[in-house]
């Protein structure tokens, strides 16, 4: 995709979401860490109904740090990869305190030092956190990226750095959220919504026109 195109793209994006948020829902950017790292390889809507009964009684990594490996794993339970997730949380507020004063870090280098935090939870906190213009590539930006042609890789990474590229300075700092939502909403692995996308005109996919036609018959 020319990177004309990719701007009207997110120019149509743009004013059909001015303001994208994430789904996820947190008060702090500490909040906001540890609901990343919960919705790995989990929904979303799974990781807001734990941390709306964990965050009323721990929200600080002292406060998590006092309930224990078992009493995190109490509210955790039902996300996928809890033990796992809660052995890093510990370890994440431990190290929050030790060599951050409690305080979530603003640079990736000090995010990704934390355990179970990777590139992907480093951009989301830097993101809507700090208000930095990164790129969270997930399952579904790497979907759309490749599929819609607008910034084909084979690894995450190499999506990343397409996109950072290609998309125009002024709609990066909403970019990811614009492209998730996309991806969960419209763009969908199994049965993309190609008939009713309000981005169609762009869209590279060679499957499209089939998939409209089928959709129209």
């Amino acid at each position: 995709m020319t990177p004309r195109r990719a701007g009207a793209l997110f120019k149509q994006l743009a004013a059909l979401n001015p303001d994208p948020v994430t789904e996820l829902q947190y008060s702090s950017a500490f909040e906001l860490l540890i609901a990343v790292i919960l919705s790995a390889q989990a929904t979303d809507i799974g990781v807001n109904k734990a941390t709306a009964k964990l965050f009323p009684v721990a929200n600080t990594p002292a406060a998590i740090l006092a309930l224990g490996e078992d009493g995190l794993k109490g509210f955790i339970k039902t996300i996928g990869l809890f033990n796992s997730k809660a052995r890093n949380i510990l370890q994440t507020c431990r190290a929050l305190l030790e060599k951050h004063g409690g305080e979530v870090p603003r640079d990736r280098a000090a995010l990704e030092a934390l355990p179970g935090v990777g590139r992907k939870t480093a951009n989301v906190v830097l993101n809507v956190a700090f208000g930095q213009a990164t790129m969270a590539v997930d399952t579904h930006i790497f979907r759309v990226a490749n599929r819609i042609g607008l910034a084909p890789g084979a690894t995450p990474l190499a999506v990343e750095r397409g996109l950072m590229t290609i998309i125009p300075g002024r709609y990066l700092q909403h970019a990811h959220h614009w492209l998730i939502l996309h991806g969960r909403y419209v763009c969908t692995a199994r049965s993309p919504k190609c008939s009713t996308c309000p981005i169609e005109r762009f869209c590279e996919w060679p499957e499209k026109a089939t998939r409209i036609a089928a959709a129209g018959a």
